[in-house]
């Protein structure tokens, strides 16, 4: 879905390769209570910033509350969304509010069909989808 993704940016045309590469709860790092997610857009480092209190809003509003794979695929859909949608390009960092959060997790799980059925993180090795590895990461010296 949205975890490995190619998108045309609207303004050049160049085709961006997106590949989420992790999600950090950010307590007050910067004065913002937020949960950060990372992207690399072509090689560059590209943040989605959501704020956590949407977490407490789809909570209270479905008694549902955001996965982290939800919230990483959400926040890819919000990126590929801005991206054809002519974002400044040389941004490092993306706000989202409350809102989008929300709107782009209910798509996103719709798009999928539940949260049971979003693609597996993280993203190990770019020939090998994650959900392959059966739990077993590579270092855990495991057989795939």
């Amino acid at each position: 879905m949205y975890e490995d993704f190619t998108v045309e940016d609207k303004w050049t045309g160049e085709k961006l390769h997106c590949v989420w590469k992790g999600t950090v709860v950010a307590i007050a790092t910067r004065h913002a209570d937020a949960t950060d997610i990372r992207f690399d857009v072509s090689g560059r480092p590209v943040w989605i910033a959501m704020p956590n209190v949407a977490w407490v809003q789809m909570k209270r509003a479905t008694g549902f509350v955001i996965t982290d794979y939800a919230a990483a695929q959400a926040a890819g859909k919000y990126l590929k969304t801005i991206i054809q949608n002519g974002y400044d390009n040389g941004r490092e960092m993306y706000t989202m509010t409350v809102d989008e959060v929300l709107t782009n997790v209910k798509a996103v799980v719709n798009e999928a069909g539940s949260t049971a059925k979003l693609p597996a993180l993280p993203v190990i090795d770019d020939n090998i989808k994650p959900e392959e590895y059966a739990g077993h990461l590579p270092a855990d010296g495991g057989a795939l």
